[in-house]
């Protein structure tokens, strides 16, 4: 297991972006979604840029108050009417007025400079915890991931087995329906309350699919179908297991 360090050092001089920000990062958790403390991180890092936010929006404020103060006073002085002692008032109110927004526009902007270097900080601590919960997630991903495949082979197996135990029958029936016909007549179909159907395309089908052949060899030719040879103690020719124990292609009559 990687440790904290060997994530942090891993991250040393890289520029990473703002991880609140980055759609890539926040897609990452859609499945399993965030734990707490990268909840917990990721808020402070929100707070912090929301506060830059309002601290940039406010001063734009303060030097649009200030650049009107000014005119008002410039505007005063150069008039020549009113008395001066008005003139004064409004002149030492505006002072006042400006002198309490420079301290406002020196405070937020005093403020400004020290966000960015809090939002790295906790931008990057975000980072390691998220390369922590990647680290085990890739782990159980992985693990998680081994297991379907062998559960998909297995299936793959069972499927193989099957569609040879599907085709074994139906070959078996043809053949008793064939020996009896031969036997009896059409009127075995009655006897039997047995309805055959012409299943070569579909053996073909089948059989071309258990035997993995790619397309363009000789099974995927129409002239070819897909015969079973069965051995073994069982009635019907199949092994103990009712599998057939020989698969192998031979070519179809042209009539």
């Amino acid at each position: 297991m990687k440790n904290t360090e060997e994530f942090r050092k891993a991250l040393e001089h890289k520029n990473l972006p703002l991880l609140v920000l980055d759609q890539k990062w926040h897609r990452l958790f859609a499945i399993h979604g965030k734990t707490e403390d990268i909840q917990n991180t990721e808020t402070q890092l929100n707070n912090l840029l929301a506060r830059q936010g309002r601290l940039n929006s406010d001063l734009k404020g303060y030097k649009k108050v200030k650049n009107q103060l000014m005119d008002e006073i410039v505007q005063n002085m150069e008039g020549s009417k009113g008395d001066a002692s008005d003139k004064e008032k409004v002149r030492d109110k505006d002072k006042r007025m400006i002198d309490e927004i420079n301290e406002r526009i020196e405070s937020a902007e005093a403020e400004l400079l020290e966000l960015p270097p809090k939002m790295k900080e906790i931008n990057e601590q975000l980072m390691i915890l998220s390369m922590e919960y990647f680290y085990a997630k890739i782990k159980v991903n992985a693990q998680e991931s081994k297991e379907i495949d062998a559960w998909i082979q297995q299936v793959r197996i069972d499927l193989k087995k099957n569609i040879i135990k599907k085709q074994n029958r139906d070959i078996n029936n043809r053949e008793i329906y064939a020996y009896l016909h031969d036997i009896c007549g059409p009127q075995v179909l009655d006897l039997f309350d047995v309805e055959m159907e012409d299943s070569n395309r579909e053996s073909e089908e089948e059989s071309l699919a258990i035997s993995g052949i790619r397309k363009g060899n000789e099974a995927s030719r129409p002239e070819y179908i897909f015969r079973v040879s069965c051995a073994g103690t069982g009635t019907d020719g199949t092994g103990g297991d009712g599998f057939c124990s020989e698969a192998f292609l031979i070519k179809r009559r042209i009539s």
